[in-house]
């Protein structure tokens, strides 16, 4: 079992994407839990750091483009005119 873990999780690292990544990471965290050898999880450990480090960059990534679009919807906006103040008549 402890090879063909191995071999999946390598597999999800090389082929996951941005749209996968979420699905890839939980498929592989459970498949190194079954690892029992410590050298068997040592090898995958790279694997598994480089798998959750897409997932940061990727979500970074997201959020910055989201935050772009919102300010540039924000610009798109057309200004309120102010509003005038109202003089109170002195009678």
């Amino acid at each position: 079992m402890s090879t063909k873990a191995t071999r999946r999780i390598k597999e999800l690292y090389y082929d996951t994407t941005k749209s996968s990544i979420e699905k890839d990471l939980r498929e592989a965290i459970e498949l190194f839990k079954t690892l029992q050898d410590e050298p068997d999880r040592e090898s995958v450990a790279i694997y598994m750091d480089g798998l959750s480090q897409m997932r940061s960059e990727w979500r970074i990534e997201k959020a910055r483009v989201r935050e772009k679009a919102g300010r540039a919807s924000l610009k798109e906006q057309p200004a309120r005119p102010q509003k005038r103040k109202r003089r109170l008549r002195n009678k």
